[in-house]
């Protein structure tokens, strides 16, 4: 019998710190933080989506004095968070369903949040972003650059069904969306655990036109 793939929620619960072991001293993702807090005024709102354990993003932005908002799928996350980063706040809560005021926010991380969202939620996903930025916020993502959708795999020692877009089209999602792409950095990266499979990823730098 085929074991199903593990859900958003149960698979990061049951990942819990050992993925910021395994993520959390990625260069690229560091070098993007300290470029985002030089474009920060003092005391910006930004909004985490996926924001994990809450190390690095939420703490990087929230020890740099900005108010930050970390929202994460998994209960297990946010209670991680709430305990490591007790200076920003988290909710629990499925990012697609999230509701926010138009240009209510300074700025957006989202890191590797849509990897589990069917093509059309991330569409969604980005064109709410996109509202919620106030003109001339920045919005940093990144994301695992394989060009497919629904693919089930071992990922950590879990089962999981990843849906992806190439660099090229996500890109262009966001410039759908009216913004506009800065910069973007592609590279491999291995995780640091046990076993780990290198990752095609890219991290894009964009602000909303």
């Amino acid at each position: 019998m085929t074991q199903r793939p593990t859900p958003a929620a149960e698979l990061f619960d049951a990942l819990g710190l050992k993925y910021e072991q395994a993520f959390g001293n990625a260069p690229a993702h560091r070098t993007a933080l300290t470029w985002l807090t030089e474009q920060l005024a003092p005391a910006s709102e930004v909004l985490d989506i996926g924001s994990g354990t809450g190390r690095p993003t939420a703490q990087t932005l929230a020890d740099a004095g900005h108010r930050v908002l970390g929202v994460d799928i998994s209960p297990g996350m946010v209670e991680i968070a709430r305990r490591q980063v007790p200076n920003a706040s988290f909710r629990h809560q499925d990012a697609r369903t999230l509701e926010l005021p138009d240009a209510s926010v300074d700025a957006v991380c989202a890191f590797y949040p849509f990897l589990q969202m069917p093509r059309a939620d991330q569409k969604d996903l980005i064109r709410k972003i996109a509202r919620w930025l106030r003109p001339g916020g920045h919005l940093l993502a990144a994301t695992v650059t394989l060009d497919v959708e629904g693919v089930a795999g071992q990922w950590m020692g879990h089962e999981v069904e990843v849906t992806s877009f190439a660099a090229e089209a996500f890109t262009a999602l966001l410039e759908a969306a009216d913004l506009q792409v800065l910069r973007t950095e592609e590279l491999d990266f291995t995780p640091e655990t046990d076993g780990a499979i290198t990752e095609p990823q890219v991290f894009v730098y964009a602000r909303r036109r």
